[in-house]
Parts: structure tokens; C-alpha cells; sequence
């Protein structure tokens, strides 16, 4: 019984503690639970914190939102406002301007266009927005609304259709049946719209038919003007023929002091006559741009010498100066026009000599090289004349102009010797200027490119040294001073310079030694001769070089033995260099008598003359040539008319024919294109040379087109006709030319 209630009480104590263990697990497991339920409820209450945080937030931004789209609602009415008056500007605008403007969209449907677009089918058939522009061609094709141009209404509209298909479509003018002229300006808009403006440019048209004709009456008036001053020059330069012929002709013969006056009169009015006509002539050529350039090797240092030569009496009779300082350091010979830029030259040269009363005219050339071919000249003349006011400046080189003045009335000329200057350096791609100061002198240049040109044959042999030290320089004018001084110095030379003989002596008294002596020919004190002669007496050896630009006194003092030699002014640099080298030479020996001349060959058999025919039906001019070839051993024949020449061709057989352009009958040009003709059977071709009064472009094109080898022209000049007779003596003939008559 114990037992079994012990055993009651165990399974009582065991239920009690697994009852106890249960207890405590769910109290754990309670706990637990509280603490995720507290979690929970902590987590809730955050998020309805933020819940209400953000609701807040949403409220605040619904009323703020609100707000906005009330101002955006306002803003965008006042847009559309101003979006719908600029509209409106926009198109009160386009519907003020005259051109019509249209839209097509994306389809080619008529979006919009202003009357003036429409207007141009008004009567015809009324376009409103949405009609193609296929329609649109449609109609204007079969109302015929525009000229065609003979073409079929279809194959016009496919032309059109095609054409605004292009990305890039090109303007198109039409010509409306009522007369006026539409130019179609289409576009593509970046949308793909179609941007259609008709301009209406009738009055555009109109106004160019008026300028053609305009300028077609200008070409017509100038070609008039052209052919006229053809003629005139024919016209003059015939009896010129004989004034000036004649004139020569009677120069040659025995005279008295008083008629060779006259004559030399007669020859220089006629000479001024045929430079007045030339400076017409040369200023319509490249007024109508006719004129041409012939470029050929020259060399620029000598033309200007020579000009200055040309130059030389009139400066001496004013005793004014001329001076040439050509940069020692530039070559001097280059490749241009040499007829036109001698033109240039004396035109520049003798504008200076002919408004310069004392004092000197200097003609200045300097450069550089822009490349290895080319040098960009820059050549002045400078002078001490009259001068040019400032007013007057920007007219010198205007046509037909010469500075008004009470000082310059007595001066002759045209007036276009600088218009045509300016244009011929223009024609060489250079530019004119001018400087100048009234009363104190000028100072025109002009800038040109040329290409330089290479000598024509190298020397075969090296040049000899100039050895000379030492130069005196006599002469009264500084600037020519000073051009001596660098060409002396170029050469190595340390030169003295006087200003006078008087200076000269007393440099010589003092000791100094000098390897050479430069004088000027005419100075005011002491002249270069009279200076020879003290230095000589005073025992004084030095080699004497006299600068002159009299041709008498170089002539006369050639044969001086005083002197080492002569030089012309203005002085060639070639030449000064050669006089160095010569002086710089030892002395020579004496050369052995030379041998007795061999026996005098035996006569050759007797040779025929020459035989010349002449074409010419003025007798004046017939009178003229014969008279300048009458001491020729030739056999002379002339012709009145084309007709005559070819028939003494046939029977005369000559050796060279003079045939003139202008006959009766029958021209020059066709009587050659007879001779030739006939030529072609025989096998032969005589030399011609025409004899014209024309001197227009065009005209030696069309004298060797005819067949002729060679022109002159009238006034005729006695050395052309001698060096055409020379250039085609045969060689079965005697010389035509007496001895000593060639030069």
C-alpha cells in the first residue's frame, strides 16, 4: 500500500514538474510573442507616422500643384494670345507683300496661302486649303496659264512634278500668258513641308531687255567709234606718208641753216601728229580690251638709257639733268612687252622732262625677288618740276585730263599718255601711284611682276677682274654723285666725290692718289675738258673718264688724248664696268706691222639688179618711195591697183613686192590671195610686205591671214624699207644697198 502510494506520489511529483517545465516553455514562448507583437506594433506605429508624414506632404503639394496649374493655365492662355497676334502679324504681313506664298504639307496638300498666291488663279478656278499640288499643276497646265513653250501640257506637268521632288529643287521662272514673268522659289521645311514663294519679276526682266540693248547700242556705238578711228587713221596717216616722207627726203638734201629749220618743222609737227593719233588709237584698243600683250625678252636697264638718250635734247635745251640709278644688285634683263613698256617709260620720262624747267629728272629701279623666276619691280621718276596740287592728284591719270593751271597751259598733249600708262600696267597685272608736292616736283611709279630672263649665251670664258682702288668723282649734281658712288663701290672702289673742277684740283694738290678720274662733261665753274687739261699740265697721269650727254662733244672727244675715254649719260652700268676691267688690264705690247693684204680675188661674173614691185594708187605716196630708194641698185616698177600688181607679177617676175592694203579695183589682200593662188601651180612664193595706214587690233590677223609675210605701217620710214630689201636680196642679184648705205 506504501508503495503504491509512493508510487502515486512519484508519478504526482513527475506530473507536477513536467506540468511546471510546460509552464515555463510558454511562458518563454509568451514572452516571445510579446516581444515580436512589440516589434510589430513599433513598426506599425512608424509607418503610420510616415503614413501621415507623407499624406501631409501630399496635401501640402496637391495645394501648391494647385496653384501652379492656375499660373500654367494662365501663362498658357497668355501664349496662345501672343502666339495667335504674331500669327496674325505674321500673316497681315504676308498678305501685304506682292509675292505669293503658299504651304503644302507633308501629302503636297494646300495647307495655307496669302491672296497674292491666289489671285493668280482667280477666274479660272477657286483653290482652297487640302487641294494637291497636282491638282494645282493640273489646272494651270489645261487652262494653259503659263507659256509652255511649245510643249505638251502633260509632259510640262511631269516636268514640274518632278522638279519639286528633288532634295534640292531649283528656281524656275514662267511666263504668264498676260505677259508677266513668275520665278517659282520652292523649299522643303525640316517637317516635310513644301514652301512655295512666287515672286513676280517682270519689271526685272524688263529692266535687263533695257540694259541689253543698252549694251548692245554701247558695243554697236563703240564698234562705230572703232571703225571710225580705223578709218580716220587711214585717212590722216596717207598725206602723212608724204608730209613726213617727203620731209626726210628733202632733210637728206643740200639745205641752208633756215631751210633745214623748216624742214626739221615739218618733220617734228608731223611726227607730234602721228603720236596724237597713236595715243587715240592705243586708248580705244584697250578702252574696247583689244589690246594685246606680246611678251618677249628685253632688257629694261638700256630702254631706259635709250629713252633718256631720246630725252637728252630737250632736257638739254632747259638744262635739267637726266639720271638713270638702276639697283646694282637686280638683273636687267626680264620678259615682258617690250614695245609697251618702253611706252610706259617715255610716257613717265617725258611727262617729267616736258613740266621740269631746271634741275634733274631721275628714273629709279629697285626690287626684290619673290621667287627663284619672278621679281617684283618698283620704278619711279622723280623729278623737280611743277608739281601737282592735292586737288589734283586723283585726276592725273584720267583720260583726256591735264592739271589746269596757269603754269601748265603752255604745255601740250592729249591728256592721255597716263590713262593709257595706268592701264597698261593694270594689263601687266601692276599698279600706278603718285607723289607730289606743288611747285617742289613728282614723283610717279608703277609695281610690276616679271619673270626674270636668263642671259642668251653664257660667257666661254671668266670675266677679268676689276683691280682698280680708288676713284675722284667730279660732278656738280649730287644725286648723279651719288649713282656713281654705289656703282663705284660695287666694284671695290673707295671713292672721293667733288662737287666741282675747282674742288677736284685741290683734293689732287693735297696727295691724294687715285687709280681713276670721273668727270662731268658741262659744269658751272670748271667743265670736265678745261679740268682735263689743268690736270695734265699740273703733270698729273691719272686714266680721265668724261661723262657727257652731248653727242657732238662725245664725237670731238673721242679723239682726245687726254683722256682715257668717253662715256654717254646717263651711264650704262655694262658699260662703266667694262672701262673698270679695260683700266684694270696690264698694258699691252705694241702689236707687229700686220702682213701685206693678200692679192684682190678675181672679179666675180656680173649679177643682175634686184627687182622690186610696188602696189600704190596714191602718186604722192608712189612719189615718196621712189624717191627713198632712188640711189638703190634695184629695178623699181609700180602699180596702181591690185589688178595691175598681179598682172606685173606675172610678166615682172619680182623679187619682193611693197603691196598696199586700200586700192581701187581690187585691195591688197585680194591681190596677194591671187598671187598665192597662182603660186600654188609654180611652185614659188614671193616675199610680200604691206604697206598699210591701219592700225587697228585686228588688222596684221587679218593682213597674214590674206597670205602677206610682213606689214609697215604709213608713214613709211626709209630704214624699214632698206632692212626689208636687205632681209630678201637673193643671191644672184647685186647688193641693192650702196656701200656704206646699210647703216
Amino acid at each position: 500500500m506504501d508503495a503504491v502510494l509512493a508510487e502515486k506520489l512519484a508519478q504526482e511529483r513527475r506530473a507536477r514538474l513536467a506540468a511546471e517545465r510546460l509552464l515555463e516553455q510558454k511562458k518563454r514562448e509568451l514572452f516571445a510573442a510579446n516581444q515580436k507583437l512589440a516589434l510589430h506594433a513599433r513598426a506599425l506605429s512608424e509607418q503610420i507616422v510616415q503614413q501621415r508624414h507623407g499624406l501631409q506632404q501630399a496635401l501640402t503639394e496637391a495645394a501648391s500643384l494647385k496653384g501652379e496649374n492656375s499660373r500654367v493655365r494662365g501663362d498658357l492662355q497668355r501664349a496662345e494670345s501672343v502666339a495667335m497676334i504674331a500669327q496674325r502679324r505674321l500673316w497681315d504681313a504676308l498678305e501685304t507683300i506682292r509675292d505669293g506664298f503658299a504651304v503644302y504639307d507633308g501629302d503636297l496638300r494646300l495647307v495655307v496661302a496669302n491672296r497674292a498666291y491666289l489671285s493668280f488663279f482667280h477666274g479660272e478656278v477657286a483653290i482652297t486649303a487640302g487641294v494637291t499640288y497636282d491638282a494645282v499643276l493640273k489646272i494651270v497646265a489645261k487652262h494653259e496659264m503659263v507659256d509652255m513653250a511649245g510643249r505638251d501640257p502633260l509632259d510640262w506637268h511631269h516636268e514640274m512634278i518632278a522638279r519639286i521632288r528633288r532634295e534640292h529643287i531649283e528656281p524656275i521662272v514662267l511666263r504668264t500668258r498676260n505677259g508677266h514673268h513668275i520665278k517659282l522659289i520652292d523649299r522643303w521645311g525640316e517637317d516635310g513641308d513644301l514652301v512655295c514663294l512666287a515672286q513676280d519679276i517682270t519689271h526685272i526682266i524688263e529692266r535687263e531687255q533695257e540694259l541689253e540693248e543698252a549694251r548692245n547700242k554701247a558695243e554697236a556705238a563703240n564698234r562705230a567709234k572703232s571703225a571710225f578711228l580705223a578709218n580716220m587713221s587711214h585717212e590722216i596717216r596717207t598725206p602723212m606718208n608724204g608730209v613726213v616722207g617727203m620731209a626726210e627726203l628733202l632733210g637728206e638734201t643740200e639745205l641752208n641753216e633756215e631751210q633745214q629749220l623748216y624742214v626739221e618743222t615739218i618733220r617734228s609737227s608731223g611726227e607730234a601728229l602721228l603720236t596724237i593719233i597713236n595715243d587715240v588709237l592705243d586708248y580705244s584698243k584697250i578702252e574696247a580690251e583689244r589690246l594685246k600683250l606680246y611678251p618677249e625678252v628685253f632688257d629694261l636697264e638700256r630702254c631706259l638709257h635709250e629713252i633718256m638718250v631720246l630725252l637728252q635734247p630737250s632736257a638739254k635745251d632747259k638744262g635739267v639733268k637726266l639720271l638713270v640709278d638702276y639697283d646694282l644688285f637686280l638683273p636687267t634683263r626680264f620678259i615682258a612687252d617690250p614695245g609697251r613698256m618702253r611706252q610706259i617709260l617715255t610716257n613717265l620720262l617725258g611727262n617729267a622732262v616736258k613740266f621740269t624747267h631746271t634741275g634733274h629728272v631721275l628714273a629709279r629701279v629697285v626690287g626684290f625677288e619673290r621667287d627663284a623666276e619672278h621679281y617684283e619691280l618698283h620704278v619711279t621718276v622723280e623729278d623737280t618740276g611743277i608739281g601737282i596740287s592735292p586737288d589734283n592728284l586723283d585726276h592725273v591719270f584720267g583720260e583726256f585730263n591735264q592739271v589746269e593751271a596757269t603754269s601748265n597751259r603752255r604745255f601740250e598733249g592729249t591728256g592721255l599718255g597716263l590713262a593709257i600708262t595706268r592701264q597698261l600696267v593694270h594689263l601687266m597685272g601692276g599698279s600706278v601711284w603718285v607723289d607730289s608736292q606743288l611747285g617742289e616736283g613728282s614723283c610717279f611709279g608703277f609695281r610690276v611682276t616679271l619673270p626674270r630672263a636668263e642671259p642668251v649665251a653664257p660667257l666661254d670664258r671668266p670675266t677679268p677682274p676689276v683691280t682698280l682702288r680708288a676713284a675722284l668723282v667730279v660732278d656738280d649734281l649730287l644725286v648723279n654723285r651719288v649713282i656713281l658712288e654705289r656703282q663705284l663701290q660695287t666694284y671695290g672702289l673707295d671713292v672721293t666725290l667733288c662737287r666741282s673742277g675747282t674742288e677736284a684740283l685741290k683734293v689732287l694738290d693735297e696727295g691724294t692718289r687715285f687709280d681713276l678720274v670721273l668727270t662731268d662733261h658741262h659744269m658751272p665753274d670748271l667743265d670736265g675738258l678745261e679740268l682735263t687739261r689743268r690736270l695734265r699740265a699740273m703733270g698729273h697721269d691719272t686714266p680721265i673718264l668724261l661723262l657727257t650727254s652731248d653727242s657732238a662733244a662725245l664725237d670731238a672727244a673721242q679723239g682726245n688724248c687726254d683722256l682715257f675715254g668717253c662715256l654717254e649719260k646717263p651711264v650704262l652700268r655694262s658699260d662703266l664696268f667694262r672701262m673698270l676691267q679695260k683700266l684694270s688690264l696690264p698694258t699691252e705690247p705694241k702689236p707687229a706691222e700686220p702682213a701685206p693684204p693678200p692679192p684682190p680675188p678675181a672679179l666675180p661674173p656680173q649679177k643682175r639688179q634686184m627687182r622690186i614691185l610696188a602696189a600704190e594708187d596714191n602718186r604722192t605716196n608712189q612719189l615718196v618711195f621712189g624717191k627713198m630708194v632712188k640711189d638703190f641698185d634695184i629695178e623699181l616698177r609700180f602699180a596702181a591697183n591690185g589688178l595691175e600688181a598681179v598682172e606685173e607679177w606675172r610678166r615682172f617676175q619680182p623679187d619682193l613686192i611693197f603691196m598696199d592694203i586700200s586700192m581701187p579695183e581690187m585691195d591688197g589682200r585680194e591681190a596677194t590671195q591671187t598671187i598665192r593662188l597662182h603660186e600654188q601651180d609654180k611652185g614659188t612664193r614671193v616675199p610680200i610686205c604691206a604697206l598699210t595706214a591701219h592700225a587697228m587690233e585686228g588688222d596684221s590677223e587679218s593682213i597674214f591671214a590674206a597670205g602677206l609675210d610682213f606689214y609697215l605701217t604709213k608713214p613709211l620710214r626709209k630704214a624699214s624699207i632698206v632692212e626689208r630689201i636687205l632681209a630678201h636680196q637673193p643671191a644672184d642679184a647685186r647688193p641693192a644697198l650702196p656701200e656704206g648705205q646699210e647703216s
